[in-house]
């Protein structure tokens, strides 16, 4: 049988060809990337958050995701709030901004999450 009656038969050989050859090569540069991540700074001062009055009031819980843009000498330049309730980002901002890390040779993100939770 001539290639052009296999193709004829089986179509899909062709898409699966192309779709295995892609994977051969994406999957070894995704392998290469996550191990030159470089790992977490270590935290050295942290406070607890302040509960807002308002999420007492609802009884509200709830963790807040952050992502904090750590200067090079441990201090807190700028955060995004990446997900949690709206009633505690402020309050999840506003304490990872007085944070502390080791400080580094290059700037970092360092993703943190802060837990809300009444005290008893």
């Amino acid at each position: 049988m001539t290639p052009l009656a296999l193709n004829a038969i089986f179509p899909w050989r062709r898409t699966f060809g192309v779709l295995f050859l892609a994977c051969c090569l994406f999957v070894p540069r995704c392998t290469r990337a996550q191990q030159g991540t470089p790992p977490k700074r270590k935290l050295l001062n942290h406070t607890a958050p302040q509960y807002p009055s308002l999420a007492r009031t609802m009884a509200l819980t709830g963790v807040v995701k952050v992502d904090a843009l750590v200067a090079t000498d441990g201090t807190v330049k700028t955060v995004d709030i990446k997900g949690g309730h709206p009633v505690l980002a402020q309050a999840a901002a506003n304490t990872v901004r007085q944070w502390k890390w080791e400080p580094a040779p290059h700037e970092s993100h360092e993703l943190v999450e802060v837990r809300f939770a009444p005290a008893d």
